[in-house]
């Protein structure tokens, strides 16, 4: 399978620090969420598409290594990637410094396809998401 990706580059804002001016662990999953949308977008199966469809996908798991802490006003670059996608979605995530792209934090996300009307797990991928995913294919 070719891998599908997308990224981001971003400052940090004050908001997002602690009062030493280290951003806040949980704010990370802010930017996560950022380069997991985008990365949805790319194949045409963001949020509001995912809703269209009937299904929504909420998070099951949640992984994070932090490497090295991210400061206030730090410029830096949130790579998504989608690494499985059957039977659930799994997407890599790896926060590097922008400008010297040493590797600061990588985490990964589970998430499994819910039917928005009844609140049934699915088992299996719905032909929704795989549609895309094979039209996403098929371009490259």
């Amino acid at each position: 399978m070719t891998r599908l990706s997308a990224e981001l580059t971003l400052l940090t804002s004050f908001q997002d620090a602690d009062p030493l001016g280290i951003i806040y662990h949980g704010n990370y999953f802010r930017y996560f969420e950022e380069a997991r949308r985008m990365l949805m977008d790319t194949i045409g199966y963001g949020y509001l598409e995912m809703k269209a469809s009937g299904y929504m996908y909420p998070v099951s798991e949640a992984w994070v290594k932090y490497i090295q802490p991210i400061r206030f006003q730090h410029r830096i670059r949130v790579v998504a990637e989608l690494a499985e996608w059957e039977n659930r979605i799994l997407i890599r995530y790896v926060i590097y410094d922008a400008d010297t792209g040493k590797r600061l934090t990588k985490a990964q996300t589970t998430q499994v396809a819910v039917k928005m009307d009844t609140g049934e797990l699915c088992l299996v991928t719905p032909d929704a998401l795989r549609k895309r995913l094979r039209a996403d294919h098929a371009e490259r």
